[in-house]
């Protein structure tokens, strides 16, 4: 007598293991990829160092702004003095 003759469950059980293996290392697969992924987009969105350094220009407004205070400034310590 044969195992499968004995327990005709065994072999169906036995394809039951493979199927379910076989789906695990298709979602394994998955996994990795969607891993590597999100890895390369972590990669992607660092911040990047400021190629620009120093001081800001000021636009013209902004020019027109400090000079006027200046002259405030500037007109209130001759006073003083």
């Amino acid at each position: 007598m044969t195992a499968q003759e004995l327990n005709p469950g065994v072999e169906r059980t036995t394809m039951d293991v493979e199927k379910i293996l076989r789906e695990c290392y298709r979602q394994k697969e998955l996994l990795e990829r969607t891993i590597d992924l999100l890895e390369e987009l972590l990669r992607s969105e660092s911040p990047k160092p400021s190629k620009r350094r120093g001081r800001k220009n000021m636009g013209a407004e902004e020019r027109r702004e400090v000079s006027e205070r200046m002259k405030k400034y500037w007109a209130n310590r001759r006073k003083t003095t």
